[in-house]
């Protein structure tokens, strides 16, 4: 069973912002080596694995497991270590040269958490498309996850905009509902898995659309047309669609580090081999971090990582590091 959280007067060894996997693995280490670590978590534990429907390229599960188990497995193991958890959202960070307590704020309480090591795994979001209509039909027909609304579009045609794993994991879930998926891409090829191209160039209720992006959605009190621009003939024609389905990328969900640490020019964190950032006692893991390869068995290992060099830091400031 997980420990009581501490008084806001004590202080953590460790605390990590994000409950995706690489928070999650970090906790499992953290506590496992007995340090006192406490999890905050903004949304609910899993980050973007808990929306996933199937997860294949995890080691281990033949077949792949649901993304929801999978992060629900890593949340119980971690708590059967001893690892705390506070839900709530990080709205500040207080750092100084002059000390070693990171203190940590938690929706504009006043009051912090304190800690001597902070990780970092808050993960990233997905990007907008930013084209008139969208944020109007957010909930009405614009989506960015299809698990969460694929089952309110059956029988229904809808645009799934993007060409990476994501974008075509999302649209192969889809058509378990819909009538027709139209795949928009601003490119003339996918840079999806080969895998997952395969399966969705055989689909049959799966159409693409390349060279193209799509320029505004429109409709009545819902969604029901989207107009879409080819980048090569610069020709715009209107498709006829009740549901926009969204993966373009993202962005680091990093408003509240501000410039503590350094960043990347594009917002991520940058680190070096062990997880450790700019700042002393500060290290990040996960999809918050500068990286090529944004995958669960990357998180994890990062989130390992980070915890290692963590307890190493918190043993050497208490004196107790073993030489």
């Amino acid at each position: 069973m997980a420990e009581e959280l501490l008084s806001k007067q004590d202080i953590y060894d460790v605390i990590i912002i994000g409950g995706g996997p690489a928070g999650l693995t970090a906790g499992i280490y953290t506590s496992r080596a007995r340090l006192s670590s406490l999890l905050i978590e903004k949304l609910g534990i899993g980050g973007q694995a808990a929306i996933t429907d199937r997860i294949e390229n995890y080691p281990g599960f033949i077949g792949g497991i649901s993304g929801p188990e999978l992060v629900h497995n890593m949340g119980e193991q971690a708590k059967s270590f001893g690892m705390r958890t506070v839900f709530g959202e990080v709205t500040n960070i207080e750092v100084s040269d002059e000390s070693t307590i990171k203190k940590i704020f938690v929706n504009d309480d006043p009051e912090p958490y304190q800690c001597l090591s902070l990780i970092i795994a808050a993960g990233h979001e997905q990007r907008k498309l930013g084209v008139p209509g969208e944020e109007e039909y957010t909930g009405k027909g614009v989506s960015y996850c299809a698990t969460c609304d694929g089952a309110f579009f059956r029988d229904l045609s809808v645009a799934v905009v993007g060409g990476g794993d994501v974008a075509l994991e999302e649209a192969l879930f889809l058509t378990r509902f819909v009538k027709k998926a139209h795949v928009i891409h601003r490119r003339d090829r996918l840079r999806a898995t080969k895998i997952l191209q395969e399966r969705a160039l055989s689909n049959e209720k799966i159409e693409f659309v390349f060279d193209s992006v799509l320029d505004e959605i429109s409709g009545q009190t819902t969604l029901d047309s989207v107009k879409v621009r080819n980048l090569k003939t610069g020709e715009r024609k209107d498709l006829g669609v009740n549901g926009v389905f969204v993966f373009i990328g993202w962005i680091p969900s990093l408003s509240f580090l501000g410039d503590i640490v350094e960043k990347s020019e594009d917002g991520y964190v940058i680190v070096d081999k062990e997880m450790g950032t700019s700042r002393e006692g500060i290290f990040a893991c996960g999809d918050c971090c500068k990286k090529k390869l944004r995958q669960i068995v990357a998180a994890c290992g990062d989130g390992a990582t980070a915890a290692f060099s963590a307890q190493h830091y918190v043993e050497r400031i208490k004196g107790e590091e073993y030489a």
